[in-house]
């Protein structure tokens, strides 16, 4: 093993940030083994020194800086570790440092998502490597498996859970019978919620990790704003309930499948059967599915998100982009997008859909509902009638697979008749 040092430069020392120094630390000897030479870093950018930490690390007061340029700008730093977050001022960061010839490592899903395309240009532009296993899924391997393990599949689908909020949200739901209100309070009181979660939620955070892992898998460019997005907020007890009693669990999957018209991209809530090695996962644990030509299914699954297995993905990272520096071996291609296939819109989506409806507790309105849906190509799969307050009831159907263009108009027509109070809730089924 050579004695000279590959000198890093970390960007941000939160969360991410002090678990990656601390990963580098706790394992020091072993990974200067692995990498072929010891990795040392000279500057650690931040902009509050005085905040609390989630990890103790040693570091001394020359390593400190408020200045993250003094970083992409030294000359020493080979990599430059990206734990800072957000689109700026990390694209602006990451950019300079790739043009100072610089490898990147970054943790930063919404900047790879969304600028992905003109960082991986940068990077082949100038023959450094930026690789990004953090961003999605935590711990989890998942980006290097899809770009090199499987790398002789074609890819069919994939689903996953890819953020824990949501389903610890939706575990707790379910465990307890809780309305989403309170299993959310809980999240928060427990710091798997943000003060303001509408990212996690809302289906954002998943949206940008499923548009990453479908460029990959799929070889083909996708934007954030190709992908269809519903969070979590209208689920409520009665339909964990319900899921429950028809032999599925509701989970907030990211859903990628290539399809001869196109991609099917779409993050929203789904009944999922119980049978499926996803439903089993439960609290803040992720697990992603994939389906490849020749592998079959294969599954991957651990801790989403958190200081120390974040940290491991991402020194992961620094390590192999060690071994390229070692060898000349940097620049190699770093984005695998070579087509750009079209997305087809939501409402070509196929599948089964769970219907919950609030009708007048009269006879009759149960073969009237059926007539729409049957007038409208909807054929039912099951049905469930529960008495309800008063003079109203619930009717609960699953359909056969079907688009959710029928769907949608069925339900404008059911909407309609003068025995049916709403629609209270509806979502797609996955087997």
């Amino acid at each position: 093993m050579a004695e000279d040092p590959i000198y890093l430069g970390l960007l941000g020392f939160g969360n991410v940030g002090s678990g990656t120094l601390q990963t580098l630390q706790e394992n020091r000897q072993s990974i200067a083994l692995k990498a072929g030479r010891p990795l040392k870093v000279k500057l650690v950018a931040d902009v509050d020194w005085k905040r609390p930490r989630p990890v103790q690390v040693d570091i001394s007061e020359d390593q400190k800086t408020e200045d993250a340029f003094a970083v992409v700008e030294d000359p020493d730093i080979k990599i430059v570790i990206e734990c800072i977050g957000g689109l700026e001022p990390a694209g602006e960061l990451v950019l300079r440092a790739l043009r100072n010839g610089k490898n990147v490592v970054t943790s930063n899903k919404e900047l790879i998502a969304k600028r992905g395309r003109e960082i991986f240009e940068e990077a082949d532009r100038h023959k450094v490597d930026i690789r990004f296993e953090g961003a999605v899924a935590g711990g989890i391997p998942i980006i290097r498996p899809l770009k090199e393990s499987l790398a002789g599949n074609r890819i069919k689908r994939m689903m996953g859970i890819v953020n824990g909020t949501t389903n610890y949200i939706l575990t707790r739901m379910t465990q307890e019978g809780s309305e989403f209100a309170a299993a959310l309070a809980e999240a928060q009181e427990r710091g798997f919620a943000e003060k303001d979660p509408t990212d996690d939620i809302e289906g954002y955070d998943a949206v940008n990790k499923l548009a990453i892992l479908a460029s990959i898998a799929f070889e083909s460019r996708v934007n954030v704003e190709q992908v269809y997005r519903e969070g979590i907020s209208g689920v409520g007890a009665a339909d964990i309930e319900y899921a429950r009693r028809l032999g599925y669990t509701v989970k907030l999957l990211a859903i990628g499948e290539d399809t001869p018209e196109g991609l099917e991209l779409r993050v929203h809530p789904v009944f999922l059967s119980l049978s499926h090695p996803l439903a089993a996962v439960g609290g803040v644990f992720n697990a992603i599915w994939v389906q490849g030509s020749s592998v079959g299914d294969v599954m991957f699954y651990g801790r989403g998100a958190g200081v120390l297995p974040t940290g491991s993905a991402v020194m992961g990272d620094v390590i192999e982009v060690a071994r390229n520096i070692q060898h000349g071996a940097t620049g190699r291609l770093a984005c695998t997008c070579f087509s750009d296939k079209p997305v087809k819109d939501i409402a070509e989506t196929e599948t089964k859909y769970y219907i919950r409806t609030a009708v007048k507790d009269r006879p009759g309105v149960l073969g009237k509902i059926a007539t729409v849906l049957g007038d409208a190509g909807v054929s039912l799969a099951s049905v469930l009638q529960t008495r309800a307050s008063g003079e109203a009831a619930e009717i609960v159907w699953v359909t056969h697979n079907v688009k959710e263009a029928k769907v949608r108009e069925a339900l404008d027509k059911v909407r309609a008749l003068e025995s049916v109070e709403q629609i209270c809730s509806w979502a797609r089924v996955e087997e």
